[in-house]
C-alpha cells in the first residue's frame, strides 16, 4: 500500500504554500499547540476551503464546509453537546438509517464506532475543519437553544413592523397562540434579517413532506438559508400573513400583502405573495430596498460611448424608448433611474405600475389593479387627460396598450416602457407582431436598451484559470487556448459560490434616420442589426465579453446570461418548417 503523504509535502508539491511559510507555519503551530493546517489558515496563507480540499486529498474522503441549510437542526440533537466537542463531530441530516456526520477526523474508526453506538445509525463520515466543526457546534448545540433561535441571537426589535396588526380572531386560536409566541416571530425575523444584511431580492418559505424549507435569492440564484420542522409551517405562514394584512383563514386561494419593516436601521418594503401548493401555502417575500436601488446612470454599467446615445434616447422631448430583457434583468432599475435624470419641478411625470415597487418622491405613480378594472391601457387613457410630459408605462402587455403608448408618443409626450425580448432589435419585430404599423414604429421610438445582469466575480477568492475549448469556442476565442482568465474560488464572504455581486450588460440601439428606415422595411432582426453595427451598435454578447476583458466577470457567466438571445439567433437562421409539417 503506497504510504500517505503528510499535509505539509502535499501542499508543497501542489504549490499551495511556499517552503518559507511552511516552516513560519510549522513553528508557529508547535509554539501554539496546534494543527499546523488551523495555523496555516490563521496567518492567512491558506484558505479555509483550499486547506479543506488538500486534507480530503491527503486523507482520500469526502469533505464540506459546514453553512445553514445542510444540517437538520432535530439530527444535530443526536448527539449530546460534550460528546460531540469531545468526538470533534456534528451530525448533519439522516436518510433511511445512514447518518452523515461532519467529522474533524473521519479516518477515525473508534470515533465512528462510538457514534454509530450512540445514535444507533450507519455512520457516512465527512471531513470538515475542527474550528467550523465547533462554530456550528454553538450554533446548533448550545444550551437552551430552540428551534427558532439557534442560527443567530436575535430580538423581536431587530425587525420591527410598522403598523403591525393582530391575528384575525376568525383564525383557529391555535395558531394564533403560535404566531404570537417569540420563537416565530424570531424565526420569520430571522429569514428578513439575513436576507436583507446579503443583500438578497426575494425569500421563498415553502412546504415540503419532511421540513419547511426557506431559501432567499441572492445574485439572481437561490440559495438554502434553513429548515423548519413541518409541523411550524402553518404558524410561519399565518406570521407572515399578519404583519402582510392578509387573510390568515383564506388558505384556498391566492393573496398578496405589503409590509412595511425597519431593519439594519433603514426602512424597507417587502412585498408578499402566498399561492395554496399540494404540501401547503408558499410564501415569497419581494424585499425592496432602496439602498440597492441605483439612480445614478453612471452606475448601472454603460460604456462612454453607450451612456452618451442613452441620454439621448431618454432626453428628447417626446416619442418612446423601450428597455427590453427578461424577468430579474434590472429593467425597473433602469427606468427609475431614468425617472431620477428626468425629474424636476418644471415636469409632470406620471407612472403606471403593476406593482408599484418602489415610492419615488415628487412622481404621480398609478398602481394597475385587475379587481376594478383599471388596466394599462385604461390608465394610460386616463393619464393622457392629465397633462402629463412624462409617462412611464410599466410593461407593454397587449397590443391595446401598445397601441395607445405609440399614440401618446406621436402626440408630444416622452413614454417609456419595458418590453420582453431577447434584444434590443427584436423590440421592433415584437411589436409589428402586435399589429402596430413599421411606420408608426420608426416615427414614434427613439431607441431601445436591452440589457442583463452577470455576476461579478468575488474579490475575496479570486484564482486565475483556463476555461474549457468549447467556452472559448462560443465565445469566438477558439485561437487563445493559453489566455489566463479569473474566477472567483468559493468563500464564506460569496457563500462558496465565487461571485459578489452583478453587473449590467447593455445593448444600446439609438434610432438615427438609418435604423428608422430598416425598422420600415427589413423583414426580421438581421436586417435591423446590419444597420445598426454601422451606428456602433453591437450585440449582448459582445458587450459581455467585455466584461470577462475587463477581468470582472467570468466567461462561463457571461455565455449563460446571453444564451438566450443567441439560441433566438440560431432558431431564427434554421429554415421553416412547410405548412403541411404543422398539421
Amino acid at each position: 500500500m503506497q504510504r500517505r503523504s503528510k499535509l505539509g509535502q502535499l501542499l508543497l508539491d501542489e504549490g499551495l504554500v511556499s517552503e518559507a511559510d511552511l516552516r513560519r507555519a510549522l513553528e508557529s503551530a508547535q509554539r501554539d499547540n496546534r494543527r499546523l493546517g488551523e495555523e496555516l489558515i490563521a496567518l492567512g496563507l491558506l484558505s479555509p476551503k483550499a486547506m479543506l480540499s488538500a486534507l480530503a486529498r491527503q486523507l482520500g474522503v469526502k469533505a464540506c464546509q459546514l453553512r445553514h441549510g445542510l444540517i437538520d437542526p432535530a439530527v444535530a440533537h443526536l448527539l449530546e453537546r460534550e460528546e460531540a466537542a469531545r468526538l470533534k463531530a456534528l451530525p448533519m441530516f439522516k436518510v433511511g438509517d445512514t447518518l452523515t456526520v461532519a467529522m474533524a477526523e473521519p479516518q477515525s474508526l473508534p470515533t465512528i464506532d462510538r457514534l454509530a453506538a450512540l445514535t444507533g445509525c450507519r455512520i457516512n463520515p465527512v471531513l470538515a475543519l475542527e474550528s467550523n466543526i465547533a462554530e456550528f457546534q454553538e450554533k446548533y448545540l448550545g444550551d437552551a437553544v430552540d428551534i427558532d433561535s439557534f442560527l443567530v441571537n436575535l430580538t423581536e426589535s431587530e425587525v420591527h413592523v410598522v403598523e403591525r396588526e393582530t391575528v384575525d380572531e376568525d383564525a383557529p386560536q391555535e395558531i394564533g397562540r403560535m404566531v404570537e409566541g417569540s420563537p416565530i416571530i424570531n424565526l420569520v425575523n430571522l429569514a428578513i434579517m439575513t436576507a436583507v444584511r446579503d443583500g438578497a431580492s426575494d425569500i421563498h418559505i415553502e412546504p415540503t413532506k419532511q421540513a419547511t424549507r426557506i431559501r432567499y435569492r441572492i445574485d439572481g440564484n437561490l440559495r438554502e438559508l434553513m429548515s423548519a420542522p413541518p409541523g411550524l409551517h402553518a404558524a410561519i405562514v399565518s406570521r407572515v400573513k399578519v404583519i402582510g394584512k392578509m387573510d390568515i383563514a383564506e388558505r384556498r386561494l391566492p393573496q398578496e400583502g405589503r409590509v412595511h419593516v425597519v431593519a439594519e436601521g433603514r426602512e424597507i418594503d417587502l412585498r408578499v405573495s402566498s399561492m395554496p401548493t399540494l404540501l401547503g401555502e408558499k410564501i415569497v417575500l419581494r424585499i425592496l430596498d432602496k439602498a440597492n436601488l441605483n439612480v445614478a446612470l453612471e452606475k448601472l454599467g454603460l460604456t462612454p460611448a453607450q451612456l452618451a446615445a442613452f441620454r439621448r434616447i431618454f432626453q428628447r422631448a417626446h416619442g418612446i424608448a423601450l428597455v427590453t430583457g427578461p424577468t430579474g434583468s434590472g429593467k425597473t432599475t433602469t427606468l427609475y433611474s431614468v425617472l431620477d435624470l428626468l425629474a424636476a419641478p418644471e415636469r409632470n411625470i406620471v407612472t403606471i405600475e403593476d406593482p408599484v415597487e418602489y415610492q419615488l418622491t415628487g412622481i404621480n405613480q398609478v398602481q394597475v389593479s385587475d379587481v376594478v378594472g383599471l388596466s394599462f391601457a385604461r390608465a394610460l387613457r386616463s393619464i393622457l387627460r392629465q397633462d402629463p410630459d412624462v409617462i412611464m408605462v410599466g410593461e407593454i402587455r397587449d397590443t391595446e396598450t401598445a397601441r395607445v403608448a405609440i399614440q401618446a408618443a406621436l402626440t408630444g409626450h416622452l413614454v417609456l416602457s419595458t418590453l420582453h425580448t431577447n434584444n434590443a432589435p427584436g423590440a421592433f419585430i415584437r411589436l409589428a407582431d402586435m399589429g402596430i404599423e413599421r411606420y408608426l414604429l420608426a416615427s414614434a421610438c427613439n431607441g431601445v436598451i436591452a440589457q442583463r445582469l452577470a455576476r461579478t466575480i468575488c474579490p475575496y477568492c479570486r484564482i486565475s484559470y483556463y476555461p474549457p475549448a468549447s467556452a472559448l469556442a462560443d465565445a469566438g476565442w477558439a485561437s487563445q487556448p493559453e489566455r489566463v482568465f479569473y474566477k472567483g474560488e468559493g468563500c464564506k464572504q460569496c457563500h462558496d459560490s465565487g461571485y459578489r455581486g452583478r453587473a449590467g450588460i447593455f445593448e444600446v440601439l439609438e434610432v438615427t434616420e438609418d435604423v428608422r428606415a430598416a425598422v420600415q422595411l427589413a423583414d426580421n432582426e438581421d436586417g435591423i442589426k446590419a444597420v445598426a453595427r454601422q451606428h456602433g451598435w453591437r450585440p449582448l454578447r459582445e458587450e459581455g465579453l467585455r466584461l470577462v476583458e475587463e477581468e470582472r466577470s467570468t466567461l462561463e457567466e457571461v455565455l449563460r446570461v446571453t444564451h438566450a438571445e443567441t439560441e433566438t439567433r440560431i432558431r431564427a437562421e434554421q429554415p421553416a418548417l412547410p405548412a403541411a409539417a404543422l398539421v
